[in-house]
């Protein structure tokens, strides 16, 4: 049987739905209803229904949601339920933050190398985990089961890079370079740029403003 197309906007909510149960298993609540949970996560209970009915729907009316077994559900529909190897390209600031988060490995997601251009991150542990010279990298990738390439170097590095890594089998990337990769329909980029990111909040603060002031914009350079 072919596989439902899910909206991009309906798995972009498949995460918080995963924090808000784990939230609620943590605080031993057994079962939700839909208006109860969205009375939590400011989301409609008529969406989330919808949603969960995309997958099957999980409840049972007049009994609601199971926390527990929503949580697990929800959990294999992301690919929780198994272990994802990465490897981190670049030793920078926001590679080592990334590299130091334990809560990935919680996820199942395990930092299996990192690599950099620089000679004086060489040999630096992370986790227990030391910095390789970037020569060394499609070796690595050749000789393990790597599932995720993390990008977190500058876009020409990336564009470079990218390329021999999509040649070696790599076919997922999570990109904070701020560029956007060209690369084939099976391999799949999610991309993450910061600086976007910040700019959609400063537009947010600069529309409230707006608004405060009657519509006139006082913060004209």
């Amino acid at each position: 049987m072919e596989e439902k197309e899910i909206s991009q906007a309906v798995i972009g909510r498949l995460p918080r739905y995963y924090r808000y149960l784990g939230d609620l298993k943590a605080a031993h609540v057994e079962r939700i209803s839909s208006q109860e949970l969205s009375e939590l996560m400011n989301v409609t209970a008529s969406q989330i229904r919808q949603d969960f009915n995309n997958f099957g729907g999980f409840g049972q009316q007049g009994y609601g949601y199971n926390v527990d077994y929503l949580h697990e559900e929800i959990g294999k529909l992301l690919g929780l339920n198994t272990d994802h190897h990465l490897i981190i390209i670049g030793a920078g600031n926001l590679g080592q933050a990334l590299a130091n988060y334990v809560n990935f490995e919680k996820r199942g997601f395990i930092v299996k190398g990192i690599f950099d251009i620089n000679p004086a991150l060489y040999g630096k542990q992370l986790r227990g985990i030391q910095v390789k010279p970037m020569e060394e990298v499609i070796d690595f990738v050749d000789q393990n089961d790597i599932d995720i390439v993390v990008l977190t170097i500058p876009k020409n590095g990336a564009v470079d890079v990218t390329g021999q890594l999509v040649k070696h089998g790599v076919k997922a990337i999570w990109n904070f370079a701020h560029v956007d990769l060209d690369v084939p329909e099976d391999v799949i980029v999610e991309n993450v740029h910061l600086s976007d990111s910040l700019m959609k909040l400063s537009y947010k603060i600069n529309r409230r403003k707006r608004e405060e002031n009657g519509g006139k914009n006082k913060s004209v350079r």
